[in-house]
């Protein structure tokens, strides 16, 4: 058991488990394993399979998690161009470059995979939703007409994730459309 100070301190034992955990699977989609397991990721990992199921109620979970990591970086703001149009668009391209190379694109398809069931919540859409929020927020602020938070993970988000998801094209050119889409609801 990792002792409170030993799990707040940066670089500890905790964080270099987590890097070999995450690094394993990471490796284990890569290579396009058929089944992705605590006791195959802990062997990868060279840590103790209970470290797994302690953490993580099931692998889908711990997917997850590989996922928001790979796909989000934690603190991340959504672009700030002075506009809502330029921090749409240049928010839609980050993400469609990021979640269509194919390490991120991977991971992606993996979290997708490992769900069996509907989910209450998924950290993936919740930072999304949070940037959303973040880039209407401004265009409020500056008197621009917005569309919702919904509209934009609707119409800009799910469609770069659902192309990445399915293996189609993504570009800056569909990113472009998608965001001049959204913007055409907004009034």
């Amino acid at each position: 058991m990792v002792d409170a100070a030993e799990s707040r301190r940066p670089g500890g034992r905790s964080t270099r488990v987590l890097n070999a955990v995450y690094t394993a699977v990471g490796e284990l989609v890569g290579e396009g394993a058929e089944r992705v397991s605590f006791p195959v990721i802990a062997e990868r990992a060279g840590v103790n399979p209970t470290t797994l199921y302690r953490r993580w109620p099931d692998v889908g979970s711990l997917l997850e998690d590989v996922a928001v990591a790979a796909l989000t970086r934690e603190g991340e703001s959504a672009p700030d161009t002075g506009s809502l149009r330029g921090d749409l668009t240049s928010w839609a391209e980050t993400i469609s470059r990021d979640i269509s190379r194919p390490e991120r694109a991977r991971y992606l398809r993996a979290m997708v995979a490992a769900r069996v069931h509907l989910v209450a919540a998924c950290p993936v859409n919740d930072v999304r939703r949070e940037q959303a929020a973040e880039v209407v927020q401004r265009a409020s602020t500056r008197g621009e007409p917005a569309p919702t938070v919904e509209q934009i993970l609707d119409h800009v988000v799910a469609p770069l994730y659902h192309r990445v998801v399915f293996a189609l094209e993504v570009d800056d050119a569909f990113a472009r459309r998608l965001v001049a889409d959204v913007l055409a609801m907004s009034g």
